[in-house]
């Protein structure tokens, strides 16, 4: 069940509806998603499911699930960091077949996680289990950095994007005569030492830097495992993922099809930590 209304959405105009996700109330879901030309979804796992079933029966033209993180082709399988993403686009590859377009959003890191609290401070990855501020590379309040390498010795390289950027490269994608699978934005592109520099040019202090290779992330994630720390494994596993390229894509095609300048990396971190 989607929580209740929230006034500060309301005040902007915002329309709200809630709903039950539920199986048995697909046909009432479906009934309060028709008249609508797009859904976009920022929900996961079996509500995500039912959701683009729904839409599915009430003749919706476009879906864009949610992923907004890298190419779904870089993800190994199984996937720690999946949360029912590849179910849902098998099921929107069902029904692409009946008429209904789908594209998933790729915009690579969000520069949230990098902001003071990360990402969970702004109500982002509230259940992703590391969408707090030093889950992921960085934690620059407390100055610390965590350095990824791959088999050739290279530090993971990320593309990265504002989540504001992201709410406007999407706006914007709604105009497009056609969706294609994939729809890549991004803000910044850059290995993981160059984030770090960056960081610390800001705080104007040195971070205490932890460095890995394959062998030693291997090493921390099966002692992770044996202590059945969840959070330690998941952040094991998206620096794996970094190391990998999971994170890193070369093209960014909707840059290039819509009118929006997204902001780099440098500048969005110097706005989030000036007054802190």
């Amino acid at each position: 069940m989607r929580s209740p209304p929230k006034p500060h959405l309301t005040a902007k105009g915002f329309q709200i509806v809630v709903v039950n996700y539920a199986i048995t109330h697909r046909q009432d879901l479906a009934f309060k998603l028709a008249g609508l030309n797009t859904v976009i979804s920022v929900i996961s796992g079996p509500a995500q499911i039912a959701l683009i079933d729904a839409a599915a029966e009430a003749g919706i033209r476009r879906f864009a699930p949610a992923e907004f993180e890298g190419q779904a082709a870089l993800r190994p399988q199984p996937d720690a960091l999946d949360r029912g993403k590849r179910a849902a686009l098998d099921r929107l590859q069902q029904y692409q077949t009946r008429g209904m377009q789908y594209t998933s959003f790729v915009c690579g890191i969000l520069y949230e996680r990098f902001g003071p609290g990360g990402m969970v401070a702004k109500g982002i990855g509230l259940r992703s289990g590391i969408g707090a501020e030093g889950d992921y590379l960085v934690h620059i309040s407390q100055k610390k950095a965590h350095i990824p390498y791959d088999a050739n010795g290279q530090p993971g390289t990320i593309s990265m994007t504002s989540a504001e950027d992201v709410g406007k490269f999407v706006a914007a994608a709604l105009d497009l005569p056609q969706w294609p699978p994939e729809l890549q934005m991004r803000g910044d592109r850059m290995n993981v030492l160059r984030l770090v520099n960056i960081a610390e040019a800001i705080r104007g202090v040195q971070f205490e830097k932890a460095h890995y290779n394959p062998q030693s992330m291997e090493s921390a994630l099966q002692l992770s495992r044996a202590s059945e720390d969840i959070q330690a494994q998941l952040r094991t596993i998206a620096l794996i993922a970094t190391a990998n390229g999971r994170f890193d894509f070369i093209t960014s095609n909707l840059n290039s099809l819509v009118d929006v300048t997204p902001k780099g990396l440098q500048a969005w971190l110097q706005e989030a930590w000036q007054n802190q």
